[in-house]
């Protein structure tokens, strides 16, 4: 079972493919650092996992390494984007928050 917090009611259906993906995620948030697990990753944003959950609307700025096996290439990628905290989620016990990617950069 799910319980969705969600400001404003449901938006727009979702249109990027989402990947199942489970990696570090450092994020730098408006009270400090912190450490998640990613869920699931899209284009457009990612769910992640964390033992506490940035504010509903709060800016953050996130790095995590796509390995390249995900990616097809021959290393992993290094990818820092920033971002907002659109929603927070509790799944089979877990606290999970969902942030949009507002932009990003990519590393070798």
């Amino acid at each position: 079972m799910k319980a969705w917090h969600r400001p404003g009611g449901w938006d727009a259906v979702r249109t990027a493919v989402r990947f199942p993906l489970r990696l570090a995620l450092h994020l730098k948030t408006e009270d400090g650092m912190m450490e998640a697990i990613t869920r699931d990753i899209s284009s457009n944003g990612l769910l992640f996992e964390s033992a506490w959950l940035p504010r509903i609307g709060s800016n953050v700025e996130f790095t995590m390494d796509m390995p390249s096996e995900v990616l097809g290439g021959d290393t992993d990628v290094r990818v820092h984007c920033t971002g907002r905290i659109v929603r927070h989620q509790i799944a089979d016990g877990e606290a999970l928050a969902a942030a949009v990617i507002d932009e990003y950069s990519l590393k070798a």
